[in-house]
């Protein structure tokens, strides 16, 4: 694999790229936690979280989430 051949990159280091629906996710749990787990109190943060999660379902990943998998490929070309 990738990693044999030395080609790897921790995907944790590109912590600059943006996480879809993380701000709708902290709102509902802020919301819960204010809330002593009540989820009916947090009905607005929890529609807003599903709708957002809904959208990114046919958006393609991001690239810096793929890149060890290119890695991987043109590793198994180069050393096959």
């Amino acid at each position: 694999m990738g990693r044999k051949a030395g080609l790897y990159i921790n995907p944790k280091k590109f912590g600059g790229v943006v996480k879809p629906c993380m701000l709708e996710m902290t709102a509902f749990l802020n919301c819960l936690a204010l809330n002593k787990q009540i989820d009916e109190k947090c009905t607005r943060q929890k529609e807003l979280l599903i709708t957002c999660t809904q959208l990114q379902k046919g958006r393609p990943k991001n690239a810096a989430k793929t890149i060890n998998y290119h890695l991987q490929r043109l590793g198994r070309d180069k050393f096959h």
